[in-house]
């Protein structure tokens, strides 16, 4: 069966299986509407922690763990990690995940890099170079803030088309159908597939905003679900929920206005993790939820239930980043996006 289907996208003839999940989210997540349905959540952000770059591994430490212990596996099982966070040099993932002793692929895809991931583990366990996959992704507000805008002691205000960068960690395990025979192990409810991926391009439309991370992402965003509709021959009535990662409600507004420009309307199909996590007006988070941990967590917590349970049967995946860093922003560089579609179905 060819693979490869369109000019950015592949349709697994081994679609691999989503074993399972864990999330670890922060106390002002665990008040928004979601909140109730994470798996661990930390009354102190700092986790126990001395310093906010140590909270932010542990959070990866902690989901590792708890994804395999609740699939019942050890790190010798995993194959393959990949495995990312938005602190320079991806530290969040090498200093919490070193002793797991896994083979590591460290990514990088800013907000993106939970559909990154994914997507690349995906590619791994179909091909049939692993067996058993792992996935983590993390952020962190505070590690956040003090990398790519002001430390929290400088209480600076915020506009309102700003998000807020989540403080959680997700982890998924990703295993072959012959991992499942050979191990005896079945997924809880019914079975998830990652059927196909789409991956997406660096798409820069002059955005120079550091704190409007939606207008920067959008286009990106937009520019993915158009390809993976033209790849797959699909339209968005083939899916229940379009599900975008870090756009916000500013985010939100111009992805819809952008496919319509192409003909796509998914607007009734479409929601965001960044708007499914906060409570805007009542926890005060401007435009919404973004950072690793975003889309990450969501996935683990709130849509992945929903597609074991039956009432949701296909979904795309769209995380999106935002490629900055210090460097570029104060040289006055713009903030292309990128965002990257999985295609997960229950079956």
């Amino acid at each position: 069966m060819v693979q490869q289907t369109g000019k950015q996208s592949l349709r697994f003839a081994e679609a691999p299986f989503i074993l399972e999940s864990a999330s670890i989210a922060g106390k002002k997540e665990s008040e928004g509407p979601i909140g109730h349905k994470f798996d661990v959540v930390g009354e102190d952000d700092k986790f126990g922690c001395d310093k906010w770059e140590d909270a932010e591994s542990t959070l990866q430490k902690e989901a590792l763990t708890m994804a395999m212990g609740k699939a019942g596996v050890k790190a010798k099982d995993v194959r393959y990690l990949y495995a990312g966070d938005l602190l320079g040099q991806t530290i969040a993932t090498s200093f919490g995940l070193l002793d797991f002793e896994i083979p590591l692929f460290g990514v990088y895809g800013a907000c993106s890099t939970a559909g990154e991931s994914l997507g690349l583990a995906s590619m791994a366990v179909s091909a049939g170079y692993a067996d058993l996959a792992a996935v983590v992704t993390s952020s962190h507000f505070a590690s956040a803030e003090k990398q790519f805008r002001f430390p929290l002691e400088y209480a600076n205000q915020r506009p309102l088309c700003s998000t807020w960068t989540v403080t959680g960690s997700g982890a998924f395990l990703l295993c072959s159908e012959n991992f499942l025979k050979k191990n005896g192990k079945q997924p809880q409810g019914k079975a998830v597939r990652v059927t196909g991926i789409t991956t997406g391009k660096i798409v820069d439309y002059g955005v120079r905003d550091s704190m409007n991370m939606g207008a920067a992402m959008a286009p990106a965003a937009a520019d993915c679900i158009a390809a993976h509709m033209e790849d797959f021959g699909r339209t968005p009535a083939y899916y229940d929920k379009i599900i975008t990662g870090d756009l916000g409600e500013v985010g939100r507004e111009i992805l819809i206005e952008l496919l319509n420009q192409r003909g796509i309307d998914v607007g009734v199909c479409h929601t965001d993790c960044g708007i499914e996590i906060f409570d805007n007006k009542r926890q005060g988070t401007g435009s919404g939820g973004s950072g690793c941990g975003c889309s990450a967590v969501t996935l683990s917590a709130h849509f992945l239930p929903q597609l074991r349970s039956g009432e949701l049967e296909r979904i795309l995946f769209v995380p999106t980043g935002a490629l900055l860093s210090k460097i570029s922003f104060n040289e006055g560089q713009n903030v292309p996006g990128i965002a990257h579609g999985v295609v997960l179905e229950a079956q």
